[in-house]
């Protein structure tokens, strides 16, 4: 498999390249935003992309969101050195699908690589199977074959983030998710992370789902997570 690594300090470039090249991947690296984002579109060809967020050039973020642009779909692991949360999240949004903070273990950024490549074939953390492609709970509606939302007859639109973690919502209504449960199925994580990210993302779909004066059905229950239920019963909205 081909990982394209967008890094420019050579001690970690180091580290990474012999750590993959020893577990069976081939890395080709390119030392900044600029030329890591035309080898990123030129090579159709990388299985995944590790992507630092400060690069000389464009910065990982910039990287990111014209990768996205173009309709490139390949798994990006972003590198960051600030493991905040509005950091991360602003990685993930920029159409990254996982983060790992700096100093990182070589067996973690493996154990990432695994979980992602894992997902892109659809093996990661499967979700319960349903026999209609239409999930509803009172009047919200998710299509998994258009991959569209709808609630009140209303449009929703929803990032691909966002989408993953409604339909995991609306295949396990009315039972307490935590939040590593939510981690493990929206984002294929099977380790240890900031679990704020899943408070985050669940306060954009709140946003989303309801508009309109709509009722709440994203109910938090306190100190063990989410549950999608019908009727307000929230303890602690974030």
């Amino acid at each position: 498999m081909k990982i394209l690594l967008i890094e420019d300090e050579p001690a970690v470039v180091s580290v990474i390249t012999r750590g993959l090249t020893e577990a069976g991947y081939e890395v080709s690296v390119a030392p900044d935003g600029t030329s890591g984002l035309k080898m990123a579109l030129d090579n159709p060809v990388f299985t995944l992309i590790i992507l630092d967020v400060m690069l000389p050039g464009l910065n990982g973020i910039e990287v990111c969101k014209a990768i996205r642009k173009e309709g490139t779909a390949t798994p990006i692991l972003m590198l960051t050195a600030l493991g905040t949360t509005e950091n991360i999240v602003m990685g993930l949004d920029s159409g990254a699908d996982d983060y790992l903070v700096k100093p990182f273990k070589l067996a973690e950024l493996e154990a990432r690589i695994r979980s992602l490549l894992r997902r892109k074939s659809g093996i990661a953390a499967p979700l319960p199977v349903t026999n209609s492609n239409i999930l509803q709970l009172a009047n919200l509606e998710l299509d998994t074959d258009t991959k569209t939302a709808r609630r009140g007859g209303n449009n929703i639109q929803l990032t691909a983030t966002e989408y993953r973690l409604l339909e995991f919502l609306l295949k396990n209504p009315r039972k307490v998710l935590s939040r590593m449960e939510i981690l493990e199925q929206v984002w294929g994580i099977d380790f240890n992370m900031n679990t704020k990210v899943v408070d985050v993302y669940v306060n954009y779909l709140r946003k989303k789902i309801n508009k309109n004066n709509q009722p709440e059905l994203i109910q938090t229950v306190t100190g063990l997570g989410y549950m999608l239920k019908e009727g307000n019963t929230d303890e602690d909205t974030p």
